[in-house]
């Protein structure tokens, strides 16, 4: 029976063998984990073993499992240069100093969202402290069984005080028509392809969404049985909800059909939004361009903000109102972000990037250049733009979109301005073109 190191410390404090802490019923009640992404990094072949077993669990069944050997080394290797899961499992036979040194060289490359699960075998009240300071999520004394897994990683989701797994963008158009949807979409893509992080677009234009065009899906459901039936709205019911695009992309649909009015309080979406967040690690909100009391309640309860605006000065003066309002309403949360899209039509008169850092005081987030044949094309067939051609700028760009919004570009960045160097590199990519 494997003895979790908190289990150890409620022994020794209370003067009793650690063998009789805390004994496991076995009746006991796992809650099965959410959507999320597990990387583990063995030594043994029998935690191996141990970690491929708890995979095909019930109650990993929604979970993406990779396992690998090498241990913590081999972890810090390998996130050098890519993103961390939502949950990291490393195996050390080391010493407790050797463990605490790893695990520090793995804070350089980690993400923070990123959860830590350590197995070892020193039964050590101390090094449980220190690895819990050092941010450690669990310490499991091996050998351990696959139910022992099983019932890790779901505690780190269920457990009372745990933090909602899903992170909330929304991304919405300072103006009617500049692309907004298609961005959302296209960085939903991404955050899927290239994060390997389950994601959900839950396209909230309910009367003319594009998001089951973009995908190329039909569901027979989506968020209007959701937001009709708020007293069924639970994870199990909103996740029968959900259309299947990629192995980590999920559809939250909208009817697109006229046969209804939709007309909505300003917390008609909160459920379906706790909902997702509770079991989704990416949601990405495709928001009207509309202004009532539920836009303006998602837009200001999301953890990012995306504003597209197109080079115009309308757009300039949307952008400027929305920024500066939800910069007001969100003082404690990181600035909305904005990009300018459908830069460069020709003869078009625009204004520069520049004016709209001066009123925005922040420079754009990205600058993404008018193509009207790739766009074209992925639109009428219902494929993103990594899809119509996965080496085209365009697709970078949507890529380190993903990265900023959902927090993976900050850790890489050891100083300066997150945003400035990614702008450098997009307005090079424009020029190029």
């Amino acid at each position: 029976m494997i003895k979790h190191a908190h289990q150890v410390a409620i022994a020794e404090d209370a003067g009793l063998p650690a063998t009789q802490a805390e004994p496991l019923a076995t009746d006991e009640h796992i809650a099965p984990a959410p959507r999320v992404s597990v990387q583990a990094f063995c030594e043994t072949v029998e935690t191996a073993a141990a970690v491929q077993a708890a995979s095909e669990d019930r109650r990993l069944g929604k979970a993406h499992v990779k396992i690998q050997m090498g241990g913590a080394t081999a972890a810090v290797e390998a996130y050098r240069n890519s993103p961390t899961p939502n949950v990291i499992i490393l195996e050390s036979e080391t010493r407790a100093e050797e463990i605490l040194g790893v695990l520090d060289k793995l804070a350089e490359v980690c993400d923070a969202g990123s959860r830590v699960m350590v197995i070892g075998r020193i039964n050590d009240v101390t090094l449980y402290r220190e690895l819990t300071r050092r941010g450690v999520s669990d310490y499991l004394i091996a050998p351990v069984g696959a139910i022992d897994i099983v019932r890790a990683i779901c505690g780190l989701f269920s457990a009372p005080d745990a933090k909602p797994v899903g992170r909330i963008i929304a991304v919405v158009g300072a103006k009617g028509g500049v692309g907004a949807s298609t961005i959302a979409h296209n960085v939903a893509f991404a955050i899927a392809r290239d994060l390997a992080l389950d994601a959900v677009v839950t396209d909230l234009d309910l009367a003319f969404g594009t998001a089951g065009l973009d995908y190329n899906q039909d569901p027979p459901q989506g968020v209007a049985d959701a937001v009709f039936s708020p007293d069924r709205v639970d994870t199990a019911f909103v996740d029968r909800l959900l259309s299947k695009c990629t192995d980590h992309l999920s559809l939250l649909a909208a009817p697109a059909t006229l046969d209804r009015v939709y007309d909505f309080g300003a917390d008609a979406f909160d459920s379906i939004l706790d909902a997702l967040r509770g079991s989704i690690p990416c949601v990405v909100l495709d928001v009207p361009h509309q202004w009532s009391g539920w836009t303006k309640r998602l837009l200001v309860s999301a953890d990012d903000i995306l504003v597209v605006a197109a080079p115009d000065l309308a757009n300039l003066r949307n952008a400027k109102n929305m920024v500066d309002l939800l910069r007001n309403a969100r003082p404690n949360d990181r600035r909305p972000l904005y990009c300018l899209n459908q830069v460069g039509v020709p003869k078009r008169p625009e204004i520069k990037p520049a004016d709209f850092a001066k009123a925005l005081e922040d420079p754009p987030l990205a600058i993404i250049p008018f193509e009207p044949q790739l766009f074209g094309t992925a639109a009428n067939n219902g494929q993103m733009i990594a899809e119509v051609s996965a080496s085209h700028k365009t697709a970078e760009i949507f890529r380190q979109l993903a990265q900023v919004l959902t927090g993976r570009a900050e850790v890489k960045r050891a100083s300066g301005n997150l945003l400035m160097p990614l702008l450098s590199k997009l307005k090079l990519m424009k020029s190029a073109g």
